[in-house]
C-alpha cells in the first residue's frame, strides 16, 4: 500500500506496484476492506499496471443504494437510497484529494478514472455513470440488478457519454434462489447489458460458476483486468 487517507469517515487506501508516467486509476468501493486482496489477485492474474483506490467503511445498504428499497427478508435491512449523497462526497472530496496525491506526490498522470464494485457496489458503479462524467470504464461484478425499478431507470435515462466500457458478471447460481426479487438478477443483468450495447458502449457479460458469495475477490479482479486491457 502506498498511502492511506481518512476522508469524511471513509477509509481510502492506494495501491500500485510499479509507478509509470501515466496510469489508469480504478476506484473500488469495498464491503469489508478487501481492497488489498483484490489488488493482490489483479497481480496474480497479470492485470496491466494501474492504481487502485480502495474505499471502505461505507454504510453499505444506504451509501450505495440509488433510492429507497424495503428489506427483502428478515435478515436484511431497508436500503435508504443515499447514493446521491455519497457520490457528492466521492466527487467533491475523495477524488480531488486522491488526484492531487497521484499527480503531485507520485508524479503520475492519470490516464482515466474507472469505478468498480461487487454486489450493491456493482449496482452503484453503474448508477454513478448517470451522476458524473468522470468515469470512462465501469466494473459491475455480480451487480445487484434485482434492485427495484433499476432496469426501468436504465431504459429511461442516458448514462454519461464518457462511459465507453462496462463489464458485467454473475454467478450461474445467483438467479436460482427462492426469493422472487433476487431471482430476477440474471434476466435484469442481461437486459441492462443489452441496453448499453445497443447504445454503442463496449460491454461484456461473463458468467462465473457458483452463487453470489463464491470467488468474490477473483470476480472483481477479472472485471478490472478486462477494463484496463
Amino acid at each position: 500500500m502506498l498511502k492511506e487517507f481518512i476522508i469524511d469517515n471513509k477509509n481510502i487506501q492506494i495501491y500500485c506496484n510499479n509507478l509509470e508516467e501515466e496510469l489508469p486509476v480504478v476506484i473500488l468501493n469495498t464491503y469489508n476492506d478487501e481492497g488489498q486482496y483484490v489488488f493482490k489477485e489483479c497481480v496474480n492474474i497479470q492485470c496491466k499496471n494501474f492504481i487502485l483506490v480502495a474505499i471502505s467503511n461505507l454504510d453499505w445498504n444506504n451509501d450505495l443504494s440509488p433510492w429507497f428499497a424495503p428489506k427483502l427478508n428478515k435478515d436484511s435491512s431497508d436500503c435508504l437510497g443515499k447514493a446521491d449523497d455519497y457520490i457528492i462526497i466521492l466527487i467533491n472530496k475523495i477524488i480531488p484529494i486522491v488526484e492531487e496525491y497521484i499527480k503531485n506526490t507520485l508524479k503520475v498522470n492519470i490516464k482515466y478514472f474507472s469505478i468498480a464494485g461487487y454486489s450493491l457496489a456493482g449496482l452503484f458503479s453503474v448508477y454513478s455513470g448517470y451522476k458524473t462524467n468522470i468515469f470512462t470504464k465501469i466494473v459491475s461484478a455480480s451487480g445487484s440488478f434485482w434492485f427495484p425499478d433499476f432496469v426501468d431507470f436504465v431504459e429511461k435515462n442516458n448514462i454519461s457519454p464518457n462511459v465507453k466500457d462496462i463489464y458485467f458478471s454473475l454467478g450461474n447460481k445467483e438467479s436460482k434462489v427462492k426469493n422472487k426479487v433476487f431471482s430476477t438478477v440474471g434476466e435484469n443483468t442481461i437486459k441492462i447489458e443489452e441496453i448499453y450495447r445497443s447504445k454503442g458502449i463496449k460491454t461484456i457479460y461473463e458468467m462465473n460458476v457458483g452463487n453470489h458469495f463464491q470467488n468474490t475477490i477473483l470476480r472483481v479482479a477479472k472485471g478490472i483486468k478486462w477494463i484496463i486491457k
